[in-house]
C-alpha cells in the first residue's frame, strides 16, 4: 500500500513539472515527502536499498504522469482553464496545515527575521510569476541548432539552475526555463530525438543539460538538507513564503500561457468543486509522511 501511495505522489509531482508555474517541490512538500525526498537524494549511497525503495516508486509515478498526462493536462488547461487551475491551487492549499505544524511551536515564530525571510521568498516567486511584465518576453529564445563549446557549458549551467528550481518549493523549473529562453528549444530537441532526427547532436545537447540537472539536484538537495537541519524553523518560514506565493503564481502563469480566459458560471462552479476536492486530496496525502 505504501508503494502505491508513493507512486500516486510521484504521479502528482510529475504533473506539476509539466506545467509552467506549478512547482514539483511545492507539491512534494504538501504531499508530506519533501524532507525524505531531499535526504534520499542527498545521501543516496549511504542507505542505498532504503532510498531505492522510497525513490523508485516516486520516479515511476513521475515518468508515468509525464508520458500519459502531458497532452491531457495541456488540453485541460486549454479548454477548461478555470477548473484545472483551481484544482492545482487546491492541492497546494491542502498541504498548508501540515507545513504550519512545523513552525507552530518554534520560538522563531516570534522573530522578525523569520517573517522577513517569508516576505523575501514570497517576493521572489512573485517576480518570477510576473517576469513577462517585468522583463518583457524573457531573454529571447536560444538556438540549439549549432551549439558551440560555450553553448554546451551554458546548457550544463541552465540544467543545474532548472534542477534547483524544480526542487525549491514554489519555483517552477519550466517557468525559469521559459524566462531563460531554453524551454521551447529543449522541448523541441526532445521531440526531435523521439523522431530519431539528428540523434548524435540531440543526445549531446540533452546529455549536457541532463548532467547539469543531475548535479544540480544533488547539490541543492544537500544545501536544503543543511538549512533544514541548522535553521529548521527559518527554512520553513522561507518555504511558507514560496507556498503562499505559488497559490497566486499558478493562475498568473496559466494566464500567461493561455492568454485571455473566458469566464463562465459552469466552469467557475466546477472549479470550486475541484478546488475543494484538490484541497482534500492535498490535506489527506500531506498527512501521510
Amino acid at each position: 500500500m505504501e508503494t502505491i501511495i508513493l507512486i500516486i505522489k510521484g504521479f502528482i509531482m510529475g504533473i506539476a513539472n509539466i506545467i509552467p508555474g506549478v512547482s514539483g517541490g511545492t507539491l512534494a512538500l504538501t504531499l508530506g515527502i519533501y524532507e525524505k525526498f531531499i535526504g534520499a537524494i542527498s545521501h543516496f549511497f549511504e542507505k542505498l536499498k532504503e532510498n531505492l525503495r522510497f525513490l523508485v516508486p516516486i520516479f515511476i509515478g513521475m515518468v508515468l504522469s509525464i508520458v500519459s498526462m502531458s497532452q491531457v493536462i495541456s488540453s485541460s488547461f486549454e479548454h477548461y482553464p478555470i477548473p484545472t487551475t483551481l484544482f492545482f491551487m487546491g492541492l497546494v492549499v491542502g498541504g498548508i496545515p501540515m507545513l504550519m505544524g512545523f513552525v507552530k511551536d518554534k520560538k522563531e515564530k516570534k522573530q522578525v527575521s523569520s517573517y522577513i525571510i517569508l516576505i523575501i521568498t514570497f517576493a521572489l516567486v512573485m517576480i518570477l510569476a510576473f517576469s513577462e511584465e517585468i522583463f518583457g518576453s524573457g531573454l529571447g529564445e536560444v538556438n540549439l541548432s549549432n551549439v558551440s563549446v560555450l553553448g554546451y557549458f551554458l546548457l550544463f549551467i541552465v540544467g543545474a539552475i532548472t534542477a534547483a528550481t524544480m526542487i525549491v518549493p514554489g519555483i517552477s523549473g519550466s517557468l525559469v526555463l521559459m524566462l531563460l529562453g531554453y524551454y521551447l528549444p529543449v522541448v523541441n530537441t526532445i521531440k526531435d530525438l523521439v523522431k530519431f532526427n539528428n540523434i548524435f547532436s540531440n543526445i549531446l545537447i540533452l546529455g549536457f543539460f541532463g548532467l547539469g540537472v543531475l548535479i544540480g539536484i544533488v547539490l541543492i538537495s544537500k544545501l536544503i538538507e543543511f538549512l533544514l537541519k541548522r535553521y529548521e524553523a527559518k527554512a520553513y518560514f522561507g518555504v511558507l513564503g514560496f507556498i503562499f506565493a505559488s497559490i497566486l503564481a499558478i493562475p498568473v502563469s496559466v494566464y500567461h500561457e493561455i492568454g485571455n480566459i473566458t469566464f463562465t458560471v459552469p466552469q467557475a462552479l466546477i472549479g470550486l468543486i475541484l478546488f475543494v476536492l484538490g484541497t482534500g486530496i492535498g490535506y489527506k496525502l500531506g498527512g501521510k509522511k
